[in-house]
């Protein structure tokens, strides 16, 4: 969300590696749903994890989830719980869970009402005083994403694991955005801005 890296210069940066990753496996959501026994016990059995600190997958873009249990299993992404998850799971493997997860029903949330003005300003407009981006520009006005472009899908995340996925970025423990577009974004939010944009998320349908 880096003011100067728009969606268009994104999609065509990162379109071709995500075509030649999905040109290796199909997903198959029926197997999926078959291997998705171990899943469900944090994401739930439709991808709509009960647990807020743990992600919604559940109408999560395919390629974004193929893309995210790859650096789990490689290392690149780090967390003590997906990493032994990750580490057996084949090529297909990961295109069959994907293509369940991003098949079924995302669960709509509610944003806590005192924080939705500021989260609302923050994500469709930026903070022009400090060159942070809106969200919108990236993930969509009604936070769908933009597949193409490997960005994920936030409409009703759990506020919790939004926050502290923005933290993670601002810390720098989480590396695996490209060309530190999470990082520089979320360098420029404060500990309330990052609660209020979170709810506001939460709240997206």
């Amino acid at each position: 969300m880096n003011k100067h890296f728009t969606p268009l210069v994104a999609a065509l940066l990162l379109t071709a590696p995500l075509l030649s990753a999905t040109a290796q496996a199909a997903g198959d959501a029926e197997a999926g749903k078959a291997k998705s026994a171990t899943c469900l016990a944090c994401h739930g059995a439709d991808g709509n994890s009960a647990n807020p600190i743990w992600p919604k997958l559940a109408g999560q873009a395919s390629n974004y989830i193929v893309d995210q249990l790859t650096k789990f299993k490689s290392g690149a992404r780090q967390d003590p719980l997906m990493a032994p998850m990750a580490a057996p799971l084949s090529e297909q493997d990961m295109a069959d869970l994907a293509a369940y997860f991003s098949s079924q029903t995302r669960s709509t949330g509610t944003a806590a009402a005192e924080q939705v003005q500021l989260g609302q300003l923050l994500y469709r407009a930026g903070n022009s005083s400090n060159g942070l981006a809106a969200c919108a520009s990236c993930h969509g006005p009604d936070g769908s994403g933009n597949p193409a472009a490997n960005f994920p899908s936030l409409k009703g995340q759990h506020a919790a694991y939004v926050e502290k996925a923005l933290k993670d970025y601002r810390a720098g423990s989480r590396s695996t955005d490209p060309n530190k577009m999470m990082r520089d974004t979320a360098s420029k939010l404060s500990d309330a801005e990052i609660a209020a944009v979170a709810q506001y998320v939460q709240g997206l349908r």
